[in-house]
C-alpha cells in the first residue's frame, strides 16, 4: 500500500510539472515555452486620455504591441510595454520616462501628442519615435497616417442604406483636422447614396467623457436619428450605452451605432440582439507592427510619413454583424470600394472640400 500511495504521488508530483512546463499564460507570471527573439527590440507606446482600455484607437495600439510581444516571445515591461496617459500635461514625461527606460523605440498614440514626440525626440536623437495619426518633424521620428476618410465614406453609405427616418448622426471627439476627415467621409458617403439624409454632427471634445458622448446620443436618438458613426474613442463608449439602453427598453426599436477604428462588435450587445451595425476599421495595430519590423529589419522610416488606406488593409469596413448588415449593404459597400480605389471616387478630407463634394452630387 505505502508503495502504492508513492508511486501516486509521484505521478501527481510529475503531472503538476508538466503542467507547468507547458503553460504559456501571459507574462506577468512568468511563463513561457519559447526563448526570447534575440533580433527583437524594446518596444513601447504612451496613450492619449483614452488609455489601452478604451475599445478604441489605444487599444488597438495596444494590441498590436501585445501581438508583437507574444510573437517574439518577449515579457512584458522587460521588452515592451506602455504609459498611461490621464491628462494632457502627462505626454512629455512619459515619453522621457520611456526613453529613460531604455525603449528603443516608442509610440506617441494620437495627434495630441505631436508637440510632446517632437521635444522629446529633438532631446534624444538615439531614440526612435513613431507618431500616429499625425506627422512630425525630426529624423528619429516616423510619421503613422492613415485614409480615415475612405473608411467613413463606406460606412456612410452602410448608414444611408439602413436609416428608415432619413436622418443619421455623427459623434466626432475633438473637433480637429483628423476628426473632420473622418467627418467628411462619412458625410459625403451619406450624401453619395441619398442627398436628402440629414447628418447630425456633433462634438463631445473630448476622448474620454463617455457622460458626454452618451448625452450626444440620446439627444440625436431623440430627435429621430436612427444610425450615428461616433469617432470619439472612450467618448464613443456613451453612444453605444445609450443605444443599447434604448434597446434593452424596446427591442422593436430601430437604434444602431457604427463603430470605430477597430470591429466595436462586442460593444453593441445587448439581450438577443446587437446595435452595432458595422465598424470603420483602422489597423493601428498592423501599423505599430510594421514599423517594429521595419525597426528590426533595419529600415526605421524616421523622416518619412507612413500611410495606410484601403489598399494595404490599413481601412476596412467589419461584417461581423450579418443579420444588420445585409449582402445588400455589403454588395454597395463594395461597389463604392471599387470606385475609391479605381479613382472614380475623390473622398473628401475636409468641410470646405465636402462642400464641393456636396454641391457636385446636386
Amino acid at each position: 500500500m505505502k508503495k502504492l500511495n508513492l508511486l501516486l504521488t509521484m505521478l501527481l508530483t510529475l503531472t503538476v510539472i508538466l503542467s507547468a512546463c507547458g503553460t504559456n499564460g501571459d507574462s506577468s507570471e512568468g511563463q513561457k515555452d519559447c526563448e526570447p527573439d534575440s533580433s527583437a527590440i524594446k518596444a513601447g507606446i504612451v496613450t492619449d486620455e483614452g488609455g489601452v482600455d478604451d475599445k478604441s484607437f489605444n487599444q488597438s495600439a495596444w494590441e498590436g504591441l501585445k501581438a508583437y510581444g507574444e510573437e517574439y516571445c518577449l515579457d512584458k515591461d522587460e521588452m515592451y510595454g506602455y504609459a498611461q496617459s490621464n491628462q494632457d500635461s502627462e505626454y512629455e514625461s512619459n515619453l522621457t520616462r520611456l526613453t529613460q527606460q531604455d525603449y528603443e523605440l516608442i509610440f506617441g498614440i494620437g495627434f495630441k501628442l505631436k508637440d510632446a514626440v517632437q521635444t522629446v525626440a529633438s532631446q534624444n536623437p538615439d531614440t526612435k519615435y513613431a507618431l500616429v495619426d499625425d506627422v512630425a518633424e525630426g529624423d528619429n521620428v516616423a510619421s503613422v497616417t492613415f485614409k480615415e476618410h475612405q473608411g467613413s465614406f463606406l460606412v456612410g453609405v452602410a448608414a444611408a442604406l439602413k436609416s428608415e427616418t432619413g436622418k443619421v448622426g455623427f459623434v466626432g471627439g475633438i473637433d480637429s483636422p483628423l476628426i473632420n476627415k473622418f467627418e467628411a467621409g462619412y458625410v459625403a458617403g451619406v450624401k453619395s447614396v441619398d442627398p436628402s439624409i440629414e447628418v447630425d454632427v456633433r462634438y463631445a471634445e473630448s476622448f474620454s467623457d463617455a457622460g458626454k458622448g452618451r448625452q450626444i446620443a440620446k439627444s440625436m436618438y431623440d430627435s429621430n436619428v436612427d444610425v450615428i458613426y461616433h469617432a470619439a474613442g472612450g467618448a464613443g463608449n456613451g453612444v453605444f450605452t445609450e443605444a443599447k439602453d434604448i434597446k434593452a427598453g424596446d427591442s422593436e426599436a430601430n437604434v444602431w451605432v457604427i463603430g470605430v477604428d477597430r470591429d466595436q462588435y462586442e460593444e453593441g450587445s445587448v439581450d438577443d440582439s446587437n446595435v452595432t451595425l458595422t465598424s470603420m476599421v483602422k489597423r493601428v495595430d498592423v501599423a505599430v507592427q510594421d514599423v517594429i519590423k521595419r525597426t528590426i529589419e533595419g529600415n526605421f522610416p524616421g523622416g518619412e510619413v507612413l500611410e495606410y488606406g484601403l489598399a494595404d488593409g490599413g481601412i476596412s469596413v467589419a461584417d461581423t454583424n450579418e443579420e444588420a448588415y445585409t449582402d445588400e449593404i455589403a454588395s454597395k459597400v463594395k461597389e463604392w470600394k471599387e470606385k475609391i480605389q479605381n479613382g472614380d471616387v475623390e473622398v473628401p478630407q475636409t468641410r470646405e472640400e465636402l462642400e464641393g463634394f456636396v454641391s457636385n452630387l446636386e
